[in-house]
């Protein structure tokens, strides 16, 4: 029996300015990536969703991680919350997130600041895939 010779090919997507620039911003400004490229309702869904969830988690008393070569919970804490972008580093500046976590709410907190941040990371990475033109 034949092998069939009608493969898929794989489409290639040009990488333009747009295309670098959207998942940057995005990272930095959440929702921001996608309000660059004139998608405004969900850039601002994502900026609100985003901001929201890391003040709750603040509110809660949750823990913001610093750089650490510790504990591999501690580096992967750290990874989710720096997905925040400029929310991490305006928390570091100030202070904020050295919360008590000895408190049963800290723990759910320090769990809300750093899905706030993956959340960021995944928006980032729908604004490039919208500016390269492989989703609409």
């Amino acid at each position: 029996m034949p092998a069939p010779e009608s493969k898929a090919e794989a489409k290639t997507y040009p990488l333009n300015a747009m295309g670098v620039l959207a998942p940057i911003v995005g990272w930095l400004i959440p929702g921001a990536g996608h309000i660059i490229q004139k998608r405004w309702i969900r850039g601002l869904i994502l900026m609100a969703t985003i901001t929201i969830m890391f003040a709750f988690g603040l509110a809660m008393q949750g823990q913001v991680h610093e750089p650490n070569t510790g504990d591999i919970l501690d580096m992967l804490g750290f990874v989710g919350d720096l997905g925040a972008g400029y929310l991490y580093f305006a928390s570091r500046i100030l202070g904020w997130g050295q919360g008590a976590i000895n408190l049963a709410t800290a723990d759910y907190g320090s769990k809300f600041l750093i899905v706030a941040g993956l959340l960021n990371i995944i928006c980032a990475v729908d604004a490039h895939q919208i500016a390269i033109g492989k989703k609409p």
